[in-house]
């Protein structure tokens, strides 16, 4: 035991040694991928006032008293000009409110690549 005591008095403390690096050059290439996904929905909704009008040719609208009349008028009656001519009638009628609805479901897909390279000497 006493010799065990000697030797840890007598012992000396403990120093590293510097490392130095084996290389002088060398490159890392370094190589980063990602993806983006988006999901898109678009919902669309377009309302309209109310639409009441009529065009026409070789046509005249009259009442029930034989009157000019409008569209929108109760009882309005359309008749044909001149018999001998041809004659055409459109008539357009919508209530307010929605008038059209577009629904678009879309995906967009991203893809990007990132290529790094180090250079490095001592």
């Amino acid at each position: 035991m006493r010799y065990l005591l000697l030797l840890l008095l007598i012992a000396t403390p403990a120093s590293a040694q510097q490392a130095s690096p084996n290389f002088t050059t060398g490159s890392m290439t370094q190589t980063v991928t990602t993806t983006q996904v988006v999901e898109e929905v678009v919902e669309t909704e377009r309302f309209g006032g109310a639409v009441n009008l009529w065009n026409g040719d070789n046509i005249k609208a009259v009442d029930a008293n034989g009157a000019a009349s409008n569209v929108v008028a109760t009882g309005t009656v359309f008749h044909i000009v001149d018999t001998d001519l041809p004659w055409e009638l459109e008539i357009i009628t919508r209530a307010a409110g929605l008038v059209e609805t577009i629904d678009t479901d879309r995906t967009v897909t991203t893809n990007s690549t990132t290529n790094t390279l180090s250079v490095f000497s001592q």
